[in-house]
Order: structure tokens, then sequence, then C-alpha cells
């Protein structure tokens, strides 16, 4: 039987008391009230939909936890940064100047982050990227204050290619955007197709902005792949199987985890993803799973708040929501917002998150575990669980 929402309110409050409180809270006296929470988010520009969702889910965690009896009060200080890096180092420097400042997210930008590493090691501001890239976290001795959550390059491309490998499928093609998550992905990919025996016929960069695509997909579709693969953003992703439709591709879409976005496909992009496949978070697709225990339960009551007050689901809103838990959960172990406590409490960080299980160490910064990853498969204009 499915919770229904009043069972799930329950469930939220009760989650909601657990996680801020942690198992193992080191709670003084001096643990901060206020919790002023810096994000530096793509609300504008390429990046627009993936940021405008994490906006979104930063301040529905909020208020939610804002609601939460006795607990800390989280107050946010939201900048764009226009999809542009110099933008949002501007940005950071300003959070960085604010003493007032806990901590920051940033959003799907790799570069936002790696060219503000001075900055937020200087200020010792323990940060929580949500991009996609490992370059945000790698190497972790330079990036000490520096913590992810989202989808890893090398859980999207194992768990990818086994799916690949398990449709008997022996060539394919590969499009990765021109962006350090791209290069992540095409080096996984290609490592992990080599692993298994599979040819990769050929691969193509593409711009992460508003660049045209068909181009380079119609040079793919001449090499005559059984399957194409994508590594990109929603909006990206979705350009790139339309363009391959187009070209007359009538074969398996694969996306990766970083093309998830609205639970909901329409327009052009429905019918050329109609049968495609995506490896991303149970989360996305949480409506069609027996909530039997306490952590699916979670899951599917974010579900249920940010469909409703949102209108739709949008997959990545729970990489946001699980960083300001996070973050809470830290100054709470921390017993305040001290930048060394704080970094090493996130440090140390085990939780079932939104998105799934988090674990986070001294020497993995990433927390997202692998098991996060489920198969899905859009059908009839949406995704769902593959049966």
């Amino acid at each position: 039987m499915r919770p229904t929402r009043a069972m799930l309110a329950v469930v939220t409050s009760a989650a909601l008391l657990a996680t801020a409180a942690g198992c193992d809270s080191a709670t003084t006296e001096d643990t901060a009230a206020t919790i002023l929470i810096a994000a530096d988010l793509e609300l504008s520009g390429s990046g627009a939909s993936v940021g405008t969702a994490y906006k979104n889910a930063l301040e529905l965690k909020r208020d939610q936890l804002n609601a939460v009896p006795g607990g800390p009060r989280i107050e946010l200080d939201i900048k764009d940064n226009r999809s542009d890096s110099k933008l949002s180092a501007q940005n950071i420097t300003q959070f960085a100047n604010n003493s007032n400042v806990a901590a920051l997210i940033t959003g799907a930008c790799a570069q936002c982050v790696t060219e503000s590493l001075e900055t937020i090691t200087a200020r010792k501001l323990p940060t929580i990227s949500l991009s996609p890239s490992s370059d945000v976290v790698l190497p972790v001795t330079e990036r000490q204050f520096i913590f992810k959550l989202a989808s890893n390059p090398d859980h999207n491309a194992s768990a990818l290619v086994s799916e690949i490998a398990s449709s008997d499928i022996d060539r394919f093609a590969l499009v990765t955007t021109t962006d350090p998550y791209g290069e992540n992905m095409r080096e996984t990919i290609t490592n992990e197709a080599r692993n298994a025996d599979m040819t990769k016929v050929g691969d193509r960069p593409i711009a992460p902005g508003d660049a045209e695509v068909d181009t380079a997909v119609a040079q793919l579709v001449a090499l005559a792949p059984d399957a194409l693969v994508v590594g990109a953003l929603p909006d990206r992703a979705q350009e790139v199987a339309v363009s391959a439709r187009k070209a007359g591709f009538d074969g398996p879409i694969f996306f990766d985890a970083a093309a998830a976005g609205d639970l909901f496909l329409s327009g052009e992009a429905q019918k050329a993803s109609d049968g495609a496949t995506m490896v991303f978070s149970q989360t996305l697709t949480i409506d069609e799973v027996i909530a039997n225990t306490p952590a699916k339960a979670s899951r599917a009551a974010w579900f249920s708040d940010y469909t409703s007050r949102f209108g739709t689901y949008y997959g990545p809103s729970s990489f946001a929501a699980d960083a300001v838990q996070l973050i809470v959960n830290g100054v709470q172990r921390a017993g305040g917002t001290n930048g060394d406590a704080l970094r090493g409490a996130i440090e140390t960080s085990q939780m079932d998150g939104i998105t799934g299980p988090i674990r986070l160490t001294p020497t993995n910064h990433s927390g997202l575990m692998p098991q996060t990853l489920v198969v899905l498969v859009a059908d009839s204009g949406r995704w769902h669980l593959k049966a």
C-alpha cells in the first residue's frame, strides 16, 4: 500500500527531526541559532533550468526545516551567476567576505568552483557543489573545503555500459559537452566500454551552451552506431536526441545521470526520447515505488511536496535538498559554524538522503553512493522505473 499524504507528512516531520539532530550529534551551547547558507546558482543563461530547480529545492528545504520546532533557523542568500564563471567568482568573493555565511552551495557549473578555489580555501568556507564533474573535488588534498552532491562520472559510466552490454549492443557513438563534466564522461565511458569489449565508433563534443548540435550528431549517425550515448545536462541532452532522430537515427539512446531533469517530457523531446534509457536516482520515479522504509517514505514525501509547490518534479532537486541537510547536520555536530570544525563534520557525514545513501570521508568528498543509480526508461512522455 502506498502511504497517504498525511502519512508522508508525519514521516517527513520525523525524518527532519532525526536528520537535523544527527545520530551522532555533538551539539553544544554554541551551536548556531541561525544558519546562513549562501548559494551561487545558474538562474539565467544556459544552465538556468537546472539552476532554477536547485533554487526551488533550497527554498522548499529551508521552509521544511524552519517548520520543525526547536531546530535552528535556516536563512538563504542566493545569487545568480548567469551561467558565467567570472560573475560566479564575484558572487563567491562577496559570500566569503560575509562572516555570517556558514557554508556555500554552488550549482552545476564546475568551473565556478575550481576558479574560486583560492577564495574558498582562504576563507575556510565549507562548500557543497551540485556539479556532476569530479573536477570539483579532485584532488581532495587541494580541495579540503569542497564537497560534491551530484551524480559521479565513474558511477554513471559503469552503470550505463553495464546496461548497454546487457542489451547486446556492441557499437555505440558518444556525445558529450566541452566542459569538465563532458571530459570526465568521455574518459570514463571510453574506459568502461574498452573493458567490456565494446566498440566506440566515434565521439563528438558539443558546446554546453546554445550552439547548434545538428552537425556533430549527424556525423555520428553517419557512422551507423547501434546506440547513441549522451553525456550532457538535461536541455542539451534532449537537443541531441531530437537531432539524432532528425538525422535518421532510429536506434536506442542512452542518457547518463546528468541528463535527468523534468519527470515529464514534452514537445519534440517526448517523441525523440521515447524508449530511451537513463541511469539516475530512484527518487525521480519514487511515485512508482512502495514506500516501505523510512528513507523511501521521506523521498516520496519530498517528491510530493516539490510537485505540489512547483507543478512537476525535477530530478536533481534532491541534490540541493540533501546539501542543505548535510550543512545543518554538520553545524549541529560541529557545535557551531567554525569553518574548520564544520568542514570536519561534513567530511565524516553519513546520511540516507533524499537522493539516496550519502557517505563522505576524508579521502572521498563526493558523497553519493553508486547504489543510488537505477535504470529508467522513457515511455508515453515520462520517465519510469525499468521493469
